[in-house]
């Protein structure tokens, strides 16, 4: 379990939660600022080469095949702080979103959960290419936060790119904060999710009609809370998408 995992602590701070075998791949990786300290990988880099030397460290792993599912998109590691969900801790670094896993690095990510005129949640069905959770049921809307970005305007480009809900729909208060999650899990060959998710909730107009623009949704589902209850229960849903969804129906 996560909690038993070696730490990787950052001058001392807890950041991430390296699975098994991960410390001895990273200890190399991040040396010579890294040492081991009492089961623990303590790393001490300068402030100002961290996100270089991090980087470099994903870079040769994903060269062995350790990470999959590069996208070329920063993710900001945060200073650790007493609750996530309320707060935001420093930036200490920027890394490969894909490599957050590996580190067992927290990260964040907005999530839409989208009604139509008739009271039925808009769903996607996440692409089969999708490195994650393919073939998933998924939110109207949802992707990681980049490193530097508002969470707003995260919401509503993923809006757009992915339901193709155009920023009239989704400007000012129609978007509403619908409450904030953390979702912490082991996922076996990657490493650790932890992920504190962002939710919104949009009321769409009668007659709109989601269409993804990015070629990550492959059909978009409207519904009734009931069906919705049920395909959460037969776990068709991404586990993210399932705690979202979930509370969307509270």
């Amino acid at each position: 379990m996560p909690e038993t995992w070696p730490r990787l602590l950052l001058d001392g701070q807890p950041i991430g939660a390296l699975a098994p075998g991960h410390l001895e791949l990273a200890l190399p990786l991040l040396a010579p600022h890294a040492v081991l300290r009492d089961g623990d990988l303590l790393w001490s880099p300068p402030p100002t080469a961290r996100s270089a030397l991090i980087q470099a460290a994903a870079e040769a792993l994903r060269a062995r095949g350790l990470i999959r599912g590069w996208r070329g998109e920063l993710y900001a590691c945060e200073a650790p702080v007493a609750d996530p969900c309320s707060e935001r801790g420093a930036e200490l670094f920027r890394l490969e979103r894909a490599a957050f896993r590996f580190f067992g690095l927290m990260s964040r990510a907005v999530h839409v959960n989208g009604w139509d005129a008739e009271g039925r949640m808009c769903c996607g069905r996440r692409a089969a290419s999708k490195a994650t959770d393919p073939g998933k049921l998924d939110n109207l809307a949802a992707g990681g936060l980049t490193a530097g970005e508002d969470l707003l305007d995260c919401a509503r480009r993923e809006l757009w790119e992915e339901a193709g809900v155009p920023p009239a729909l989704s400007a000012g208060s129609l978007l509403q904060p619908a409450g904030v999650l953390r979702s912490r899990r082991a996922v076996p060959g990657e490493g650790l999710h932890d992920e504190v998710l962002h939710i919104y909730a949009l009321r769409l107009p009668a007659g709109f009609t989601p269409r993804n623009q990015d070629g990550e949704v492959a059909e978009f589902l409207a519904l009734a809370p009931e069906e919705l209850r049920r395909r959460l229960a037969a776990g068709e849903f991404s586990p993210d998408a399932t705690l979202v969804a979930a509370s969307g129906l509270d």
